[in-house]
């Protein structure tokens, strides 16, 4: 028997169509990507974080020569609220993506299977789900109710 899966998503043409609270993730994003170090790829990304306390934190993806020693945007900033916030829930996170060279010519920058991952972690831990936007300099945007509608067979702690 074959089965479909569809995911639900909203897109907005730029930024201008956020709520307030969403412009300011995004604007955060975008600062944060600035300051990514991304010598070797040139691929910048940024992350903000939404906290139910109405807290918003960022970050940026971080690079080495050896290159898997690096760590992407969204865990750079996950873990660092996770450590820190440790019973905080998680409301909402924007990440921010493109080439240094030309940023604005990318599509929006989805995150990787190892954020996708790490995310589940979290909506699991939290028990409620993370609202998820991604974006590029080009300003348009995607947005999920739950990492799940990226990552729909996914793998979580039931499984241990």
């Amino acid at each position: 028997m074959k089965k479909e899966t569809q995911i639900g998503y909203e897109y907005f043409k730029n930024s201008s169509e956020l709520n307030d609270i969403e412009k300011e993730l995004f604007e955060r994003a975008k600062e944060a990507r600035e300051n990514a170090y991304a010598p070797y790829s040139n691929f910048l990304v940024g992350c903000s974080v939404l906290l139910e306390n109405g807290a918003i934190y960022s970050g940026n993806n971080q690079e080495n020569a050896a290159f898997p020693s690096g760590l992407c945007a969204e865990r750079t900033t996950l873990f660092w609220v996770a450590a820190n916030f440790p019973k905080v829930k998680i409301k909402k996170i924007f990440i921010v993506g493109g080439h240094r060279e030309f940023p604005e010519k990318n599509p929006p920058i989805p995150p990787c299977g190892a954020c996708r991952q790490s995310l589940i972690e979290f909506e699991t831990k939290q028990n409620e789900n993370i609202d998820l936007y991604f974006s590029s300099m080009s300003e348009e945007v995607v947005k999920v109710q739950s990492i799940k509608d990226l990552l729909p067979f996914y793998f979580d702690g039931t499984f241990l």
